[in-house]
């Protein structure tokens, strides 16, 4: 059974997976941080200051008025974060474009990478030998 484990680990899939799921992680990391301080600044500059990640509405509870999401629910109310719906859905977006950009980056070295390089340029050929049997007999017949 131990053998039956290592010959697993040891399959290509497995580490590539886990490379991808680490990959994956810090990838992860990069995007939080470019919506939440490269983005999410320059919306509240176009929206005239709207941080979206404090958004939210008191579904139930007390909550004083202006306080953080952090605070709302430190107080126990019942909250609708919406403004972290928002976020995530714009992490979602960045996530999946820049995931389409690499795929289609792949896709164009993998395509020129199939291409044969040692295909033959054409050579202009000569008539062929049936044009050349029909040019005689054409010539026979004047």
């Amino acid at each position: 059974m131990i053998q039956e484990f290592k010959d697993f680990i040891a399959k290509g899939n497995v580490m590539d997976m886990a490379v991808g799921i680490i990959v994956g992680a810090a990838f992860t990391a990069i995007v939080t941080s470019l919506v939440g301080d490269l983005i999410n600044p320059i919306i509240g500059l176009v929206t005239g200051g709207i941080d979206f990640s404090n958004k939210y509405a008191v579904l139930s509870g007390e909550v004083p008025a202006g306080a953080s999401l952090a605070a709302a629910r430190d107080a126990g109310a019942s909250v609708f974060a919406y403004g972290s719906f928002i976020m995530a859905v714009i992490n979602f977006l960045i996530i999946a474009f820049v995931v389409f950009m690499l795929v289609k980056m792949v896709n164009r070295v993998k395509s020129a990478a199939e291409k044969p390089d040692d295909v033959a340029p054409e050579v202009a050929t000569g008539p062929s030998e049936l044009d050349v049997l029909l040019e005689i007999r054409d010539s026979l017949k004047k």
